[in-house]
């Protein structure tokens, strides 16, 4: 059987065996609930905390500031309502600013606060899907409670300029909360919270090696926020619900292997990507046109070797789908859904 070549990683990545090795003990030794007084608890929690320490070295942030989620998805969704519904609590405001772009956890949430009182700005992007920044800095406003711009597009892979953004909504308005969806950024590029200036940063363990089904959301002491899942007072009352040890402390290995090797990572992506292109262009000249899916590729700023595809309509083309499916697992749709 011919190996299959699978190029979706924007929608999720294998397990590292070094990830699922440093797992193992609290799948089947340490399975004490960390909200527990006894032995078998405190074991669990050294791991949890262990974890929370770990991530919060990488994203040059205070271990109290991490909150362990299910994944991307719960952290944006969190930021999201969390501030909004804090800055009304407060009378702050009741004005949100996204983009057009946004991943569906974001955009969704930001459709529901409309629903429900909220005023919404959606941010336009250019044809290289970015925001501009005299754009944003007309949008902010005396009322505006919250900011959310994602940092490296799902789907086009559009390096956003985050810390020039969020120095634009600070200078206009200091108490506006800044958030940004760093799930795709998280393994590729620095995520140092004071560096990029913002308030909140979500992530999600399975883009960068880890496993599924957790994440995190860093909250910037002191930011307002209204929690939102109810239940027991694990998180340090900010999130209900026992957590998923095992998949916590993976994601943690995972974030410490992504930037211990984040180099040697970085420069093979680009390796393979000048070896596609080089391919690519012999393919051209020995096959029909109407048989191919033309590939535009724009260079993506701040990282001159990053490329966007393009699919384009042409002959034969559900057939050569077909075919390509059988040995290519490629990206399709939103490119995440956790």
């Amino acid at each position: 059987m011919t190996a299959r070549i699978y190029l979706d990683y924007a929608a999720t990545t294998p397990l590292d065996e070094r990830v699922l090795e440093a797992m193992f003990p609290y799948l089947r030794d340490h399975w004490g609930n960390p909200s527990s007084l006894y032995g078998e608890a405190q074991e669990a929690r050294r791991g949890l905390e262990g974890a929370r320490r770990s991530m919060a070295e990488i994203l040059g942030a205070k271990p109290q500031e991490l909150v362990f989620t299910s994944g991307g998805s719960e952290s944006d969704n969190l930021a999201l309502r969390g501030a909004a519904y804090a800055a009304r609590r407060q009378g702050r405001g009741d004005h949100v600013i996204t983009t057009a772009i946004e991943h569906h956890a974001v955009l969704h949430a930001a459709e529901r606060l409309e629903e429900e009182g909220f005023r919404v700005t959606y941010l336009g992007v250019d044809g290289e899907g970015f925001i501009d920044l005299q754009d944003l800095e007309h949008a902010v406003t005396d009322a505006t409670a919250l900011v959310s711009v994602m940092h490296v597009n799902n789907e086009v892979g559009t390096i956003e300029p985050i810390e020039e953004a969020a120095r634009v909504v600070k200078a206009k308005h200091p108490r506006a909360v800044f958030h940004t969806d760093a799930v795709q950024a998280a393994g590729m590029l620095d995520i140092n919270v004071d560096r990029l200036g913002i308030d909140m940063l979500s992530l999600g363990a399975h883009k960068f090696y880890g496993p599924k089904g957790v994440g995190a959301l860093y909250v910037r002491q002191r930011t307002p926020i209204q929690w939102q899942q109810l239940g027991g007072g694990q998180e340090k009352n900010r999130r209900a619900g026992t957590e998923n040890v095992a998949g916590i402390v993976g994601m943690a290995k995972a974030l410490e292997l992504a930037y211990d090797e984040l180099e040697a990572r970085n420069a093979h992506a680009r390796d393979l990507r000048g070896r596609l292109l080089g391919e690519w262009a012999e393919v051209r000249q020995t096959c029909p046109e109407q048989c191919l899916l033309l590939l535009r590729v724009h260079r993506r700023r701040g990282d001159p070797d990053r490329a966007r595809p393009r699919r384009r309509r042409c002959l034969q083309r559900q057939r050569l789908h077909e075919r390509l499916a059988r040995a290519v697992a490629r990206p399709h749709g939103a490119g995440r859904a956790g």
